[in-house]
């Protein structure tokens, strides 16, 4: 990624909003209610985007955008269990703090801040435990892929089960591009 490129929205460089990424990688796998993902780790990307930047949300969801990861949306993440079969998704927290659940309730339970950012693979489910400060997240979609929202009701698996194995791997990471972290974890 061309560290001096400046975004669509101003003059803020790519420079002044992405740090060197600090990766961790989770498998999840099949817990009897979500699928998970038994191929693909979730990543989390620990104090990428530099929270003092002005207007964050709005350079995050342009550089989403230049790497093909669409269909954002600003808001939070929900207080309750569900994951997306026909899709991944990408979350930045750009503002406060959360206490998040991956993989259901046997999961891992992990401390979003500000500045992080995490890819999460099809069929890993996510729920929101609790947030401080005014928690602002900008999600989105590899190519604005149409998403689903599956909670781990009865019913919902095998179909959820055959989505998430046809769902394409992203042709960029959503912060460096087809050079970024999420391409050599999530592909072989």
């Amino acid at each position: 990624m061309d560290e001096q490129r400046t975004g669509e929205t101003g003059g803020t460089t790519t420079a002044e909003i992405l740090r060197a990424p600090t990766v961790e990688a989770f498998i999840l796998t099949d817990d009897g209610v979500f699928p998970n993902n038994r191929k693909l780790p979730l990543l989390v990307y620990r104090k990428v985007l530099n929270p003092d930047t002005p207007d964050l949300t709005a350079h995050v969801q342009a550089l989403f955008a230049e790497n093909h990861w669409g269909g954002s949306w600003v808001n939070a993440i929900y207080d309750f269990h569900h994951y997306h079969s026909m899709a991944h998704e990408v979350l930045a927290i750009c503002s406060g703090q959360a206490q998040v659940q991956f993989g259901g309730v046997h999961g891992i339970t992990l401390t979003l801040s500000a500045g992080d950012v995490v890819a999460i693979p099809a069929g890993v489910a996510h729920k929101n435990l609790g947030s401080e400060g005014d928690f602002v997240v900008v999600g989105a979609y590899p190519q604005g892929r149409k998403y689903d929202m599956c909670s781990g009701h009865h019913g919902e698996r095998p179909e959820a089960d055959k989505n998430i194995v046809c769902v394409p791997l992203p042709e960029s990471d959503p912060l460096y591009g087809p050079a970024g972290p999420l391409m050599e974890h999530w592909h072989p």
